[in-house]
């Protein structure tokens, strides 16, 4: 029978490569909502500052979830393809 669980290798590598470029676009705001908190900005900008920052602070730990998950699937479908058993784990 075959898991359920498991992607199909071009799907985790589509993923993981979207995962990358989100990264790479969430270090992007990171950075321009830090600069813009530095600007001391006034009024309704500094709360836009904040509701930008605390989005892409939330965004990048999806993103990592997304990652973590990727990777374990990687390690299910290498072991599956070396015919070992998934180790048991306390995640």
């Amino acid at each position: 029978m075959e898991d359920t669980n498991k992607l199909d290798g071009d799907v985790i590598t589509n993923l993981r490569t979207l995962a990358h470029d989100l990264s790479n676009s969430l270090e992007t705001i990171l950075q321009a909502a830090y600069l813009l908190r530095e600007a001391e900005p006034e009024g309704n900008r500094k709360k836009w500052a904040h509701m930008i920052d605390v989005a892409a602070r939330d965004a990048a730990r999806v993103n990592r979830e997304i990652r973590q998950i990727l990777r374990r699937q990687s390690s299910v479908a290498g072991l599956q393809e070396s015919g070992k058993s998934k180790p048991m784990t306390d995640d």
